[in-house]
């Protein structure tokens, strides 16, 4: 029987040749291990009498669809989001998978889990978690029994029950704060996040771990909450700023709190950093688009969710994924020195190197 031409050959052709569906070929083309090894035979010389080429647009689309990476996010002005969004799609895209991503409608184990679900029926083989979800799942047993890979981006400290990968937040934070400090600064105002983010309570250790080191003593009128937004940053800052005795130095833990720390410097007629040292948290676009440009600490958010993905892939191809088996990563973290601080009045201290931006 002389072949047809391998263009107009499809894999409807191979299926009917060999006797199979047409999904089964196409678990023959993709190397799944599911198909037993006189079918597979049976396909392979189907393929090779008909002289059948696989379309590889169309191999690359059936390889996205079998490994779908589910994204849970909320808040979708943040640069945070945006920047997982970077790193998430970037792995995908790389690696041959599809990503899907779904908004929570709140910061609760109910509508956390019907995320997820929903991720899982539309097809997702693993999940990506940014805070707060992977702190509300690593603490909710029932939440982690879909018995697929969930990686946590930049939880905030080490997980029991996840894998993920992140900085060290502690140490950023100490290593501000001592930064300040070794600038002359003695009255250091903090701006954290929301209790139920791990990320807020490490920096917040952190914080108070350099004042300790530096023998100060730790004065919760300097500590304000915020949840991590500029309009909170705003209510922070005019807190600190109300203190009879107002802070040299403020440090927020995000960028979009600083700023906002900063706006209100500016409102109320503070010279940056003459008056008040300001620094920040990331490093996210609003960093140098300030004035004063803002010291920060760096956390590489699209090099931490581009690696968190890969790892999630990883597992999903290895198909030996075990929920017992966590693993951390670490990437470095940086502080960034800008226009926003300055060595305190009278201070003999030395300043250690950093890096400009």
């Amino acid at each position: 029987m002389p072949r047809r031409s391998s263009s107009a050959v499809t894999i409807s052709d191979v299926a009917a040749r060999a006797g199979v569906s047409a999904m089964t070929v196409s678990n023959v083309l993709s190397g799944r291990k599911k198909v037993q090894d006189k079918t597979r035979e049976a396909v392979e010389a189907a393929i090779r009498d008909l002289g059948y080429t696989p379309n590889a647009a169309a191999q690359a689309l059936a390889s996205a669809a079998q490994m779908r990476v589910g994204l849970v996010y909320n808040n979708p002005q943040s640069a945070f989001l945006s920047a997982v969004l970077v790193g998430a799609l970037n792995a995908a895209s790389q690696l041959g998978a599809q990503l899907l991503i779904r908004p929570c409608k709140g910061e609760d184990v109910g509508n956390t889990g019907e995320t997820m679900a929903e991720l899982v029926r539309a097809g997702a083989g693993a999940l990506l978690l940014p805070p707060p979800y992977c702190e509300i799942v690593e603490q909710t047993e029932a939440l982690r029994a879909h018995g697929l890979p969930i990686v946590a981006i930049s939880p905030g400290r080490e997980l029991k029950n996840l894998s993920g990968v992140r900085i060290d937040d502690f140490n950023a934070a100490r290593a501000m704060t001592s930064w300040l400090i070794e600038r002359g600064h003695r009255r250091i105002g903090f701006v954290g996040g929301p209790e139920n983010h791990f990320a807020s309570q490490s920096r917040l250790e952190g914080y108070r771990a350099a004042l300790a080191e530096a023998n100060l003593a730790n004065n919760p009128e300097l500590e304000v909450t915020g949840d991590f937004s500029y309009d909170s940053g705003l209510i922070a800052a005019r807190r600190l700023f109300a203190l009879q005795q107002r802070p040299t130095a403020i440090f927020a833990t995000t960028d979009d709190m600083a700023a906002a720390v900063v706006s209100e410097a500016h409102r109320v007629g503070l010279d940056i950093p003459g008056d008040v040292s300001i620094a920040g948290f990331d490093d996210t676009p609003i960093a140098v688009k300030i004035w004063p440009r803002l010291t920060t600490v760096r956390q590489p958010i699209a090099a931490i969710s581009e690696q968190a993905t890969r790892s999630a892939i990883e597992l999903l191809r290895a198909r030996n994924f075990s929920p017992d088996k966590v693993v951390s990563k670490h990437l470095p973290f940086e502080i960034v020195e800008r226009d926003s601080t300055t060595i305190a009045l009278h201070s003999s201290m030395k300043c250690p190197s950093v890096l400009e931006g």
